[in-house]
């Protein structure tokens, strides 16, 4: 029964509205003059003020033709609709915009959780990889006595001791923030990733690169060469696959961030990944270096390459080791975000009409995908009050400041300006925290913004 009459007004009120807006040169013309003057003799029908809050919240008119439109009705019917219909069309709009905001975010939340659970699965895979392949080296290398082999299963403790403490990084930098750290853990996967790669240079690489070059002058042929090439060969099988799911990881990674996987293996947010698919690469180089190196003492049976292989690996591993090093010792002296992002925040920031000029933008990486944005702001004031008294009504300010001047009373002008002063303040908060709001939604990455006044 309701909403048999509902339905009646709310059609009429919105031909009411579309025929305002097509007089105002908003929408094509497509009716007669007549009808437009037929329906604008209807126009008292918008006065009803829940016809006016369904018209609105069930709308979509945009904001620019909805306030042009508010303009036609205040002339028309007086200030009390464009009041009403300003109020619920705020409702509508904030209610629609934080609907999509939560989205995004939520959105954003769901790739990084991907991207942690890849990096895990990589991490994990890896970890036993290295484990069943270390076991497998270490039983032939007793056996043969190879020099090279030897070289791979140093190589082999490297990488499962690496691998765990990437996974502990892993643990540790999901903890929650608390009053110590109140931005999170979250650098903690650089740091341990940091120390994975020291461990691979000195450990893999330095150790490595000694034991060829003691035995380059004194090699002796290895022995049973046909079990260190089984072990190789399914080596490289279970490497080969570890890698793949580390690379696949990485893609992952580079697509949530809108890269190239060469630009993300460099400036990537997240070490785990591509520290895991570097090592797992220089694991299967090494091993057909390795293979290489056997089949040529083999062949010539000139042991010498046995103790060269060995030092080529190490000196692979010292690469890898510095390149990893290098990557992490950027993420935690405090990188900036990338270009592009700060480009979007900068760009939103110099076209607002409340900000005047900006200083001192800074940025940086606090973790994976987790940034954190300040700027020093020099606020248009005249801006900051159009749009407060935009908000609030005009005419209810004009009447206080009115009365006050008319009683000619100093503390009664004084209390006036006074109110109006501290509704100023808080206008401005109200400015700040959405300009916050909306470089967020821009970088959803951005977890912390500080926006300061600029005092020239």
């Amino acid at each position: 029964m309701h909403r048999n009459n509902i339905c009646p007004h709310l059609m009429r009120t919105s031909r009411i509205f579309k025929a305002l807006l097509r007089e105002s040169r908003l929408i094509p013309q497509s009716q007669s003059s007549a009808r437009i003057l037929q329906q604008r003799s209807e126009i008292g029908a918008i006065q009803k003020p829940h016809l006016l809050r369904t018209f609105v919240l069930c709308s979509s008119l945009p904001l620019t033709d909805f306030l042009s439109l508010q303009n036609r009705c205040s002339s028309e019917v007086g200030t009390s609709v464009g009041s009403v219909t300003y109020h619920h069309y705020s409702q509508r709009h904030d209610f629609f915009t934080k609907a999509s905001e939560a989205k995004k975010l939520k959105i954003a939340e769901a790739t990084r959780s991907a991207i942690d659970d890849h990096s895990q699965r990589a991490v994990t895979t890896a970890l036993w990889a290295n484990f069943f392949v270390f076991s497998l080296k270490f039983g032939v290398w007793l056996v043969t006595s190879s020099h090279v082999m030897l070289a791979e299963v140093v190589h082999s403790v490297a990488d499962f001791a690496n691998q765990a403490l990437l996974a502990y990084g892993l643990s540790s930098s999901r903890r929650a923030p608390d009053a110590l750290h109140p931005y999170g853990y979250s650098k903690e996967r650089f740091v341990w990733s940091l120390i994975s790669a020291v461990g691979i240079f000195c450990l893999g690489s330095g150790a490595t690169i000694v034991h060829g070059f003691q035995n380059l002058w004194t090699a002796q042929p290895p022995t049973n060469i046909h079990y260190a090439a089984l072990v190789i060969g399914g080596s490289f099988l279970i490497e080969g696959a570890s890698l793949v799911v580390a690379i696949h990881a990485v893609r992952k990674g580079a697509a949530a961030e809108g890269m190239s996987v060469r630009d993300y293996v460099w400036r990537g947010h997240d070490p785990t990944s591509v520290a895991v698919m570097t090592e797992d690469g220089a694991a299967v180089t090494g091993l057909a270096i390795a293979a290489a190196s056997l089949v040529a003492v083999n062949q010539t049976g000139n042991a010498i390459y046995d103790p060269i292989g060995s030092i080529i690996v190490g000196n692979l591993l010292g690469m890898v080791a510095i390149f990893l090093i290098q990557r992490n010792r950027h993420a935690l002296i405090g990188r900036a975000i990338d270009d592009n992002d700060m480009e979007k925040v900068l760009e939103f920031l110099k076209n607002d009409p409340v900000v005047d000029s900006l200083y001192d933008c800074k940025s940086e990486v606090i973790g994976p995908g987790f940034f954190r944005f300040k700027a020093e702001i020099d606020f248009n004031g005249v801006a900051v009050v159009q749009n407060y008294l935009d908000r609030m009504g005009r005419e209810e300010w004009a009447k206080q400041f009115r009365e006050a001047a008319k009683e000619k009373d100093d503390a009664m002008l004084l209390k006036t300006m006074s109110n109006y002063g501290e509704e100023l303040v808080t206008a401005l908060g109200s400015e700040v925290d959405r300009l916050e709001q909306e470089i967020q939604r821009i970088v959803p990455g951005i977890r912390h913004v500080d926006i300061e006044a600029h005092n020239p």
